[in-house]
């Protein structure tokens, strides 16, 4: 999760939504990414979804059992239908997040029983600083539009 914090560093350095991400495979890291929708002009390129392309280069392989994915932020809907696909073992999130959390903070998509794979999900790691990465974004973004606005 240090990692994946780093990344979501990154993202906020260049003006991103900071989300970093990471999948894990025997314990190595085989793909990272973090938040680049707005520079890369593509709605899917979250954290998760980034670092799950790099693991399937990596791999060659469209599907990836035996891998964990750390990411800092609750995955979205999309991200936890392409983690189902990509037949990802396990997802473990730091911050939840009540608005759009896919693994049960607005819904629970990761477990559905009408899914051919379960995905197990687990919150709470490194929360505090991830949680606080991105409010400290989010605030600096409102101040930042209060100040043109006037």
């Amino acid at each position: 999760m240090n990692r994946a914090l780093a990344l979501a560093r990154e993202a906020a350095a260049v003006g991103e939504v900071p989300v970093g991400a990471v999948v894990v495979k025997d314990n190595a890291i085989i793909g990272e990414g973090f938040n680049q929708p707005i520079s890369a002009r593509d709605p899917s390129a979250h954290a998760e979804i980034v670092a799950l392309r790099a693991a399937g280069a990596r791999l060659q392989a469209y599907r990836l059992p035996g891998t964990v994915l750390y990411v800092t932020l609750e995955p979205c809907a999309m991200c936890v239908g392409a983690l189902i696909h990509a037949r990802v073992d396990e997802v473990i999130f730091a911050a939840s997040d009540p608005k759009t959390g896919a693994c049960g903070g607005a819904m629970r998509l990761h477990d559905a029983p009408t899914h051919n794979h379960r995905l197990a999900a687990q919150g709470g790691v490194l929360a505090e600083p991830c949680a606080a990465l991105l409010k400290d974004f989010f605030q600096a973004r409102r101040q930042r539009q209060d100040r043109v606005g006037q």
